[in-house]
């Protein structure tokens, strides 16, 4: 069981999990996708904006699987709301 938490370098692997969260960017820009930037109120730049749209938990979780497991392995990330 991993814990991934929004903008945290400190996995070992965050190299690698970065490395395939620009990847999977890339091919969803070339698919069509066009990041809601709108969603992020803070005032940053739409460069800024994009990288805290990639850079969610489940994301980074999604992407550890497909780093560390075989192609077609299911993936399953849960995720823990606390109010």
């Amino acid at each position: 069981v991993h814990e991934f938490i929004v903008g945290d370098k400190t996995h070992p692997q965050s190299d690698k999990i970065d490395f395939m969260l620009k990847k999977l960017s890339r091919q969803m820009k070339e698919g069509g996708y066009m990041p809601q930037l709108d969603l992020v109120l803070q005032p940053m730049s739409d460069k800024d904006k994009e990288d805290a749209l990639c850079g969610h938990c489940e994301k980074l979780a999604i992407a550890f699987g497909l780093v560390n497991t075989p192609q077609g392995t299911i993936i399953r990330a849960t995720k823990n709301l606390r109010v």
